[in-house]
């Protein structure tokens, strides 16, 4: 089963079913309709946020969710000041995140800085590095070194 490729002007014309398709929830598991990269491009799906990824942290998502979950749904200078001040680890890179997302928003996607504020935030868990720590008796136990993925939407209030 090979997907058809189309062209921009074929896109165009069909856009309002394509749209359609991709807002409808699918019936198991409430996922949108795949798109390729091109179709989103041209249909101008995802240029109402600014989107930062962070992958291969070394930090536990744990530890970066409990700064997340201060900042969501807070306005972008709000969201700023309490990461400056959190005295947390992940605060450093959640930070530089911020201003990833906001730079690719408002040059990427012209949208309105003052306007912006934290739509979604979240920290999945990466690949875990395993090293061992030697232990008595020629025992040895496993030491975990946690990563994660952050991810950071900025979306504008209406």
């Amino acid at each position: 089963m090979e997907k058809k490729v189309k062209s921009k002007e074929e896109l165009l014309k069909e856009k309002d079913k394509i749209l359609e398709i991709y807002n409808a929830k699918h019936r198991k598991n409430n996922k949108p309709a795949l798109l390729t990269k091109k179709e989103k491009k041209v249909l101008g799906i995802g240029k109402d946020e600014g989107k930062a990824v962070l992958r291969y942290a070394r930090i536990s998502p744990r530890k970066v969710n409990i700064v997340l979950k201060l900042i969501k749904g807070k306005g972008l200078d709000e969201a700023y000041a309490i990461v400056r001040y959190t005295p947390k680890a992940a605060s450093e890179i959640i930070y530089k995140l911020l201003k990833s997302a906001e730079a690719n928003a408002v040059n990427n996607n012209d949208l309105d800085r003052d306007n912006l504020y934290v739509a979604e935030a979240f920290a999945n868990q990466g690949p875990t590095l395993k090293r061992i720590r030697p232990r008595a008796q020629g025992r040895a136990y496993r030491i975990r070194k946690r990563t994660s993925h952050v991810t950071i939407v900025l979306k504008e209030r209406k």
